[in-house]
């Protein structure tokens, strides 16, 4: 009964930190729309518009920084879910949709966090980036092709900021709360599957005795 009890509680944690996660990602979504009015994703204007929206837009810095905590928020809190969900005993083939969905989301945002490095256009983020180009170009077979998809030709310039903007704002931004919203939805239904299940053993029980 015990066990029974201490899995209950990890499953409803999963179930709680899903709904943190799709509201962080929603947040992250509705501010990256507000700063999009603002943002010029170029070499030379990207680091400047930041500026202007945290200096003389009203309320910029808390929208940049509300947008920069959320994403950072989904991350872990998405790590956090993995080890829920596997101390909840949810590694199960029934779970098969909510585990995928999780750490299809994690790697989202993830990757949501690596395309902003350069969307800053500070010194900071264009050496990492410089320097992870370099750990992608060596991949094997796919590497240097994948740079050149990065780049938009090989140095990084406003066609780079251009395709990593691209790539944050629409591909992985939509992607990450429509896979938050699978993965709530995936929870929610094993656990009425599951409570179901266990009224129906009950009852059973209770036919037999």
């Amino acid at each position: 009964m015990k066990n029974v009890q201490y899995a209950l509680v990890w499953r409803r944690l999963a179930t709680v930190l899903a709904v943190a996660v799709l509201t962080l990602s929603l947040i992250a979504a509705v501010t990256g729309i507000l700063l999009a009015f603002y943002y010029e994703p170029t070499a030379g204007g990207a680091y400047e518009s930041l500026r202007v929206i945290t200096t003389e837009v009203s309320n910029g810095w808390l929208i940049q920084n509300l947008h920069s905590i959320a994403g950072n928020g989904i991350i872990a809190l998405s790590l956090v879910q993995i080890v829920v969900m596997f101390l909840g005993e949810r590694l199960r083939p029934a779970w098969l949709t909510a585990w995928i969905s999780g750490i299809l989301l994690t790697l989202t945002a993830i990757a949501l966090g690596w395309t902003a490095m350069i969307l800053g256009w500070n010194q900071l983020g264009y050496w990492r980036f410089k320097i992870e180009l370099e750990t992608i170009q060596a991949i094997p077979l796919i590497g240097p092709s994948l740079r050149e998809i990065l780049t938009g030709g090989g140095a990084v310039n406003t066609i780079t900021v251009e395709h990593l903007y691209t790539l944050h704002s629409y591909l992985l931004s939509i992607g990450a709360v429509l896979l938050a919203v699978i993965h709530l939805v995936s929870l929610l239904l094993q656990e009425k599957e599951t409570r179901q299940a266990s009224i129906r053993g009950a009852n059973l029980d209770a036919e037999l005795s």
